[in-house]
């Protein structure tokens, strides 16, 4: 049952799976949310979508940081052998920067709704008050870190499209199993499965 939840040298586990995929769904969302929530003319909507985006933004905060200790905690299956040198260490690369963009986009909102001279509570789901960080605020630093989130999400999903771009690579033209092993474990202990 371990070896189903946590990665093996075979393939990933549940753990990451999971993760992997609602982060993606959340990561994706966000920006979708976010393009929404500044074209809609309704200020009430306006505002409930602002809400619902810091929340998720929260919520995928933490469970970014969850998934990095999710694999610093398991092995990384490795590359098929056939997989180029040039891959091999382009690959940990795009896996840190996608893990560091993940971090700094919800962290740069976090930041731009601790510096808003609005001073709106920000309150995940209605549940608790999120406490603001320790920055000051003002108009031109709350405009610094709007473009800074903007800025970043845009460059977040361009380093998603390439992503995608290098899954579906590995799936429909190198067909090496690397794309399929994130859908489902490997159940064959002691046997490494193509990527």
């Amino acid at each position: 049952m371990n070896a189903r939840i946590k990665n093996t040298p075979g393939g990933y586990g549940w753990g990451a799976i999971i993760l992997h995929w609602i982060i993606a769904v959340l990561f994706i969302g966000l920006f979708a949310l976010g393009l929404a929530m500044t074209r809609v003319t309704s200020q009430r909507i306006s505002f409930e979508m602002i809400q619902l985006h810091k929340s998720i933004g929260f919520l995928l905060l933490g469970l970014v940081v969850l998934r990095i200790a999710w694999r610093l905690g398991n092995v990384v299956p490795p590359l098929p052998p056939q997989t180029g040198q040039l891959e091999r260490h382009a690959a940990p690369l795009a896996h840190f920067a996608l893990y560091l963009f993940q971090l700094a986009l919800p962290l740069s909102g976090w930041a731009l709704v601790s510096t808003s001279v609005l001073a709106i509570p920000s309150m995940p789901f209605g549940l608790f008050i999120m406490p603001n960080l320790p920055l000051g605020m003002s108009a031109s630093a709350e405009g610094f870190w709007l473009n800074v989130h903007v800025y970043l999400a845009y460059a977040g999903m361009a380093l998603v499209a390439m992503h995608l771009a290098a899954a579906l690579r590995h799936q429909f033209w190198l067909r090496d199993g690397v794309l399929v092993r994130m859908f489902a474990p490997s159940f064959h202990e002691g046997r490494r499965e193509v990527e």
